[in-house]
């Protein structure tokens, strides 16, 4: 079937998402980096980083909830404003007041405004694109998300380096006023539901009933939520944790080298992601999952079953491999500089594969689910998946600390059971092609 192009509106979405996700990349750049530092402490730097996520999964599923009850523009335009409010006060108190507790603070509302935000640029998709452009739309959007995260941590490392952590936050404040601005223009389909009881109870409700459709009526969706929870847990926090860890405490680099390094290494795994997002449009009939593509008995049709040749667990596989060279690399050689490449190149590719992972898994959530419950389905996913990465932040970085001289041991360990969950993966994908 021919692809049909994005609506006009689908593309504003697009473009404010460049425009605010660059500012708040450089910001999550820019704040834990000031911060290690000044402190160079993993323990707390993962603390910080796990503390920060928790008001994202807080209002995650109150994101869910408003965004299938209130219109998803008014939402972005709001939350886009706020969060320019929040910089703008944290740039003002720079020098002012304790920098642990003020970046720990603006961190938390960062990420508490991510978990309320993101939910509706999801929920946004069918409701500005066709069914058949599901994977296309993901894909463009992880691509945009990408490119963002490539150019945040490049343009935030070259101010923080000559200029410092203010003029960052000027910028990004800057960025999220414009992003506002432009998704004023945009107009997103919408139907108000009717709530029966008060804002709590109906809250409640919705969130149950989510909770529901996912345990009883799509329980391939929660095996699917608990291979994510997995890898967040023990693959993406370690990453979170030792990427500027190793690089700006452990490689033995030069200060301002190091910190260079670490926004190139960043952008390198924006680039991985960048490269999975075109991959994944480029070859979206290759990545359906769905059950759409199945026959009237549940069995995938010949045709779907050739045209599916990247497996989801393979993509695992390789994101879990990923680590064994950058553990060897650090058994065997001493160059801050050789591990550092070996550690950039792995995270690019891991990078790759988990992008492909997650356009299929996002795309085939929406495949499968109603339209008056997307927004609430999505929001207790992201929800779920987000509980274990502060614990997975806050775990490596004590592992880090004990491991000083050692941080092998914690590389190849995260490496080792990813690899466990991935063969997992495998299997509940291969129930899914069995009907």
């Amino acid at each position: 079937m021919r692809q049909k192009g994005f609506s006009r509106d689908f593309i504003l979405v697009v473009i404010g998402q460049i425009i605010s996700l660059t500012g708040n990349a450089a910001l999550r750049f820019a704040l834990p980096l000031y911060l290690l530092n000044l402190t160079g402490s993993s323990a707390l730097y993962g603390t910080v980083m796990a503390c920060a996520f928790l008001p994202s999964i807080a209002l995650s599923p109150v994101g869910g909830i408003i965004a299938d009850r209130v219109n998803k523009r008014t939402i972005m335009v709001v939350l886009d404003f706020f969060t320019a409010g929040v910089v703008l006060v944290c740039a003002l108190l720079i020098g002012q007041t304790d920098p642990v507790v003020l970046v720990a603070a603006t961190m938390m509302l960062l990420f508490g405004i991510a978990g309320a935000y993101q939910p509706s640029v999801q929920a946004s998709i069918p409701a500005l694109t066709d069914t058949d452009s599901f994977m296309a739309a993901n894909a463009v959007i992880n691509t945009v998300s990408s490119l963002a995260s490539l150019l945040g941590p490049v343009l935030g490392g070259l101010l923080y380096s000559t200029y410092g952590l203010t003029p960052i936050l000027y910028a990004c404040a800057v960025s999220f006023v414009l992003s506002a601005v432009m998704e004023l223009f945009i107009r997103i389909p919408f139907q108000k539901q009717t709530a029966e009881s008060s804002l709590l109870k109906t809250a409640a409700a919705d969130f149950s009933r989510s909770i529901r459709f996912i345990r009883r009526e799509k329980p391939v969706i929660g095996k699917v939520l608990m291979v994510i929870c997995g890898i967040n847990l023990f693959l993406s926090s370690m990453i979170t944790v030792a990427l500027p860890y190793l690089t700006t405490e452990v490689f033995d680099l030069e200060a301002a080298l190091s910190n260079r390094l670490y926004s190139f290494a960043e952008a390198a795994m924006a680039a991985g992601g960048l490269a999975g997002g075109i991959c994944a449009g480029i070859f979206a009939d290759r990545l359906a999952v769905s059950r759409q593509d199945a026959s009237p008995d549940g069995v995938l049709s010949a045709d779907a079953v050739s045209r599916r040749t990247v497996s989801p667990g393979l993509l695992v596989i390789v994101c879990a491999a990923c680590m064994f060279p950058v553990g060897a690399a650090l058994i065997l050689s001493s160059s801050g500089m050789i591990n550092y490449i070996v550690l950039t190149l792995c995270c690019f590719l891991g990078m790759v594969c988990s992008t492909l992972f997650s356009v299929q898994m996002m795309s085939f959530i929406q495949a499968e689910t109603p339209q008056d419950l997307i927004g609430k389905v999505i929001a207790v996913i992201f929800t779920i998946a987000m509980c274990a990465q502060p614990l997975g932040n806050a775990l490596y970085g004590v592992l880090f600390e004990l491991c000083k001289g050692a941080e092998y041991i914690v590389v190849l360990f995260s490496g080792v059971v990813s690899l466990a969950i991935a063969v997992r993966t495998g299997k509940v994908f291969k129930e899914l092609s069995e009907g």
